[in-house]
């Protein structure tokens, strides 16, 4: 078992973490005590492709938003932000819906201007779905919301609703 240290803040509207978007997962992300972040969280039929089976553009959705996480989990999310410059994915086994599944994002690589990060998406056995590589350029967040409408993100600070996260 991983020791859970803090919840990171949801967006509002993000497909993945947005707590208003009615069509998105919807994920909470924890900053884990070995500097990774990790989320415990289901897909719904409408994130589908094939019947019983998740869109590999969600799953991969939500290997790179693991991926900014992982960098906010080693420093913070006031410190770094960054931009997708490449992501890989490997679709090792059907990714089903309306079931828990785990996630977990790890900066295996870090510099002054890039950042890479593995992460995978885990059935509760343990058993690896699918997982990627992810490098971010890193830029200033006045740089990426140049021109966009930027609303409030979400803190959260429950405690209580942090939950145990065990992978195999």
């Amino acid at each position: 078992m991983m020791k859970v240290l803090s919840r990171q803040r949801n967006s509002r509207m993000c497909i993945i973490c947005g707590l208003d978007n009615p069509a998105g997962v919807k994920a909470p992300f924890y900053n884990m005590a070995d500097g990774t972040v990790m989320s415990r969280f289901q897909f719904a039929a409408h994130h589908q492709s094939y019947p019983g089976r998740v869109h590999g553009g969600m799953i991969t959705a939500m290997l790179d938003e693991m991926g900014l996480r992982a960098m906010w989990a080693k420093h913070g999310c006031e410190d770094d932000f960054g931009v997708t410059m490449s992501l890989t994915t490997d679709f090792r086994k059907p990714v089903p819906y309306d079931e828990i599944l785990i996630g977990r994002g790890e900066l295996i690589r870090d510099t002054s201007r890039f950042a890479v990060i593995e992460a995978g998406i885990y059935a509760p056995d343990g058993t690896l779905l699918a997982n990627g590589e992810m490098k971010y350029l890193k830029l200033d967040t006045a740089k990426i919301a140049a021109g966009a409408e930027v609303h409030e993100e979400m803190p959260y600070s429950f405690e209580a609703d942090i939950p145990e996260i065990v992978l195999g």
